[in-house]
């Protein structure tokens, strides 16, 4: 099986985790379901691709261990106002998890979540409309 082509217009999403898995899984899923996908290994890496490339969404843990995935959060939408930031995190849970809305994420996950969840999520925060397989192609 080969790699998919994106879709005339795919929307661009930066996932940005120090998890390898995760970062690969939520690739392989966003591809699928037609997105087009930059990986971060850290929240370094996840500024230096956000100012060489245009990202509808960034998907973000906020546990990663070079730069905190607020301070992450907070300079991303200082320079992109516009950017979509999705947060997610496994050890910041409730109060703490949602004070990341304060600091302007669309919405937060908490880890582990499903592919489902995941995907469903994506398409809320970038408005996409559904698809046969119930997963967003783009906007509406």
């Amino acid at each position: 099986m080969g790699k998919r082509t994106p879709a005339p217009y795919a929307p661009c999403v930066l996932v940005a985790d120090d998890e390898a898995q995760i970062r690969t899984l939520f690739r392989r899923l966003l591809e699928e379901t037609g997105y087009f996908v930059t990986e971060a290994r850290n929240g370094r890496e996840a500024l230096r691709a956000l100012s060489d490339q245009f990202f509808e969404l960034m998907i973000l843990d906020l546990s990663m261990p070079d730069m905190d995935g607020f301070e992450v959060l907070k300079l991303a939408r200082t320079e992109l106002p516009n950017l979509k930031v999705l947060v997610m995190s496994g050890f910041m849970h409730g109060a703490l998890l949602e004070a990341a809305t304060l600091c302007g994420a669309a919405a937060v996950l908490e880890k582990p979540l499903s592919p489902d969840s995941l995907l469903t999520t994506v398409c809320k925060v970038l408005g996409a409309r559904e698809t046969r397989a119930g997963y967003g192609s783009g906007p509406a």
